[in-house]
């Protein structure tokens, strides 16, 4: 919803000819403060008001839930597992306590892939007597889990190989070297992938950031199982 009040704000500040010009980053405190002390007059002031009124309840609403978010993450039973998982780009609390969440124990799926097809994220396969053809993904099983991994793939669609930012050394700070190491592992090897898939194969980006995230799903099954060898 949040997504779509900004897009709304957007498109009905454009077709009244205001256009910001105080940077090329959007949504940040100056660009709203541009939307408060826009003028506008009767319907159109109104119009505003009540879409920016919105929006910042959106937003308050967000801010809640990710604090309660990390509140339950802290918790025992999830925080070390969260931590671990937050070792991977891409994955930060609320992708990692969904998985935990959602997925409950990792160990009924005997291997990896078994995960992957729990998510959707395994290709449908069109098989004849002389050939097996690959089609798109089943989208079967978790619908929100899958959109979160796909989500996250994205962050191996950009980057140096091997570079770690300072975000995710802070992010891994606190976990045992076998965990950081399997996850440098698996950033390496999926930002790999990626520019392998597009860039020599000449595969679609998102076909191939797809590819990435079922991967993903499989290394995070072996973090969980501690299947990290």
């Amino acid at each position: 919803m949040l997504k779509k009040i900004k897009q709304q704000i957007l498109s009905f500040v454009l077709r009244k000819g205001k256009r910001f010009e105080g940077g090329k980053t959007y949504w940040t405190i100056a660009h709203v403060k541009w939307f408060r002390n826009m003028e506008l007059e009767g319907l159109d002031k109104e119009t505003l008001s009540e879409y920016l009124i919105t929006y910042e309840y959106l937003v308050d609403k967000i801010k809640r839930f990710d604090e309660r978010i990390e509140e339950l993450a802290g918790k025992e039973k999830y925080n070390e597992k969260v931590k671990n998982m937050s070792c991977l780009l891409g994955i930060k609390t609320h992708t990692a306590l969904s998985m935990l969440v959602e997925v409950g124990d990792f160990e009924r799926f005997e291997k990896a892939p078994m995960l992957a097809a729990f998510l959707g994220l395994v290709p449908e396969e069109n098989t004849t007597s002389d050939s097996v053809n690959r089609l798109s993904i089943t989208k079967a099983g978790n619908s929100h889990l899958r959109r979160l991994l796909v989500e996250a793939a994205q962050n191996y669609t950009r980057g140096t190989i091997g570079h770690k930012s300072v975000v995710l050394k802070e992010r891994q700070k606190n976990c045992s070297p076998e965990v950081v190491a399997y996850a440098d592992k698996a950033n390496e090897r999926l930002r790999r992938k990626f520019y392998r898939m597009t860039l020599q194969k000449n595969i679609n980006r998102n076909v191939a950031a797809t590819a990435v995230a079922r991967e993903l799903a499989c290394f995070i099954w072996g973090m969980n199982t501690g299947n990290i060898n």
